[in-house]
């Protein structure tokens, strides 16, 4: 990746979560852009911590694959790398529990599978790390890493899709059909960001185990 290319992706990056976190901030249930199960009155306080702990794991998993910082400042890249880990392993469980109140089911596989996959490749990731296997570590983060940014990508994605629906509506919404438009698209928009990391992140070492 060329360092023009680079400083473009961060940006992306810093400025989604930004965007994503923000509701959050004022620690007020009633800006949730998820919908709150009532019966379930630790709902909001789970999905502030899931989504705190993700933005640790997204801001500290950026310095890990530059090989500079990596070669310079070995201690800075593991003691980053731990705290990657736990943050991930706490925002992956809290995940998991997310799932079971989500709006649909469509949502909640999507949330669950999600979870499940980061949980693996993270704890793979580390485990070859302990075991002094670093080409396998390296391999395992960047899967880890490729579905964090599912965070950033199920957003950018958005857009895309819009412009797909309206494509395969003949770009002509009937009365109601921009709310209908924006559920379908909330449903898969997690899946179809999901689907392109892996395909990319595996497609990348595919080329660099060659």
């Amino acid at each position: 990746m060329s360092k023009k290319l680079g400083i473009i992706s961060i940006i992306i990056i810093i400025a989604v979560a930004i965007i994503a976190v923000f509701p959050y901030i004022t620690l007020d249930p009633e800006n949730s852009r998820v919908a709150l199960d009532v019966n379930f009155p630790l709902h909001y306080m789970v999905l502030t911590s899931h989504i705190a702990l993700a933005l640790v794991a997204l801001i500290s998993g950026l310095f890990q694959f530059h090989v500079r910082f990596r070669t310079n400042y070995p201690a800075w890249h593991r003691a980053l790398g731990r705290i990657y880990v736990f943050s991930i392993m706490l925002s992956g469980c809290l995940g998991l529990v997310l799932s079971f109140y989500a709006e649909n089911f469509t949502k909640a596989m999507a949330f669950l599978v999600l979870s499940v996959l980061w949980l693996i490749t993270t704890w793979n990731g580390f485990r070859f790390a302990v075991k002094g296997q670093l080409a396998q570590h390296r391999i395992w983060m960047m899967r880890s890493y490729a579905v964090t940014l599912v965070a950033v990508s199920a957003r950018v994605v958005v857009p895309i899709c819009i412009l797909l629906y309206l494509a395969m509506h003949g770009f002509h919404l009937s009365e109601g059909g921009r709310e209908q438009m924006v559920a379908e698209i909330l449903n898969i928009n997690v899946w179809f960001g999901l689907i392109i990391n892996l395909v990319v992140v595996e497609w990348y070492l595919l080329r660099w185990m060659k």
